[in-house]
Parts: structure tokens; sequence; C-alpha cells
């Protein structure tokens, strides 16, 4: 709920500019409460929101990944930094060129199948390794998924040593 809270709004789809909060107006917000029912946990879960997830299965995802003791992946990955226009990933590690996406429902009609396509493609063409997961993974906590990325990982982090000895540490 926190990443939602917080995160971009894209105009196109959601007619409003701005965030309905920011981690500093949440902070402000606790810290004028500190003997509120449930004001440690909401200090905790400050600490794990994270701009960039679009949706919350995203953020689930994403922090089942942390739970397993992976590095934490970067969010909205773009194939091409810079590029406003490059395909992007969902979550992903730049160094171990790996894309990680969740479809959710939404991705179901056939002209977000062909978007997907085409994304995918463009990150595998540039030599990405993409993983797709969907409902049933979350359904089972992301406990396969994690698992899939960490074999993703140790490989990948194999040919890229520079991503902070990975391998050797998964």
């Amino acid at each position: 709920m926190g990443d939602q809270l917080i995160r971009i709004p894209r105009v196109d789809f959601e007619g409003r500019t701005q965030p309905y909060d920011t981690i500093a107006g949440l902070r402000a917000l606790v810290a004028r409460h500190p003997n509120l029912q449930g004001i440690v946990r909401a200090r905790e879960a400050l600490d794990l929101m994270r701009v960039g997830a679009d949706s919350a299965p995203e953020s689930l995802l994403r922090l089942a990944i942390a739970d397993a003791g992976l590095p934490e992946p970067e969010l909205q990955v773009p194939l091409r930094a810079g590029d406003v226009r490059s395909p992007s990933a969902d979550l992903g590690y730049r160094n171990g060129r790996l894309a990680i996406q969740y479809d959710g429902g939404h991705h179901l009609g056939e002209a977000q199948i062909f978007s997907d396509r085409r994304r995918n493609k463009a990150f595998e063409s540039a030599g990405w390794t993409v993983l797709v997961f969907d409902k049933d993974d979350h359904a089972d906590d992301f406990r396969r998924a994690v698992e899939q990325i960490k074999r993703a990982l140790r490989n990948g982090w194999l040919d890229h040593p520079q991503a902070s000895g990975f391998a050797s540490g998964a």
C-alpha cells in the first residue's frame, strides 16, 4: 500500500500528475503521532517503501526478493538508460542483465500481449534474461519466482564480476 501512495502516477492512465504523498510527508505524519497504535509498524513500513512500483504485486515481489536476502532490484528499469521511449522492466538488475516483469490481468488483452512480446524481445536482443511472473506466482507468495531469480542472478552475475560479489554470496 505504501508504494502505491508514493508512486509517480502515469498521467495517461490516471489523470493525475502527483503522487498521493511522499515518503517525507508520510514520515512527518508518523512523527506527529508518536503514541498512535501501530506507529512502530508504520515506521518499519516507511523504511520498506520505494517509488517506482506500478502495482501491489510488483511491491510484494520486491519484498519477497529482499526477504530472500537478494540484492534489492531497481524499479522501472529502462533498457536504454536516459531514453524515455525505451522499453522498461518492472524490476531488474542492470549489472546482471536481468529484467523482471509482473504481468497482471490487463496483460491478457491482445494488444497488450503484442506490446509485452515486443518489450521482452528488445531486452532479450540486448542480451538480457527476461523473467515474467503472474497471479500464479503471486498466489504462492513468489517462492518459485524468487528461486528463478536467484538462478538467473547467479548466471548473470558470473558474466559481470563487477556486480558486488553476488555469485559467491547467494
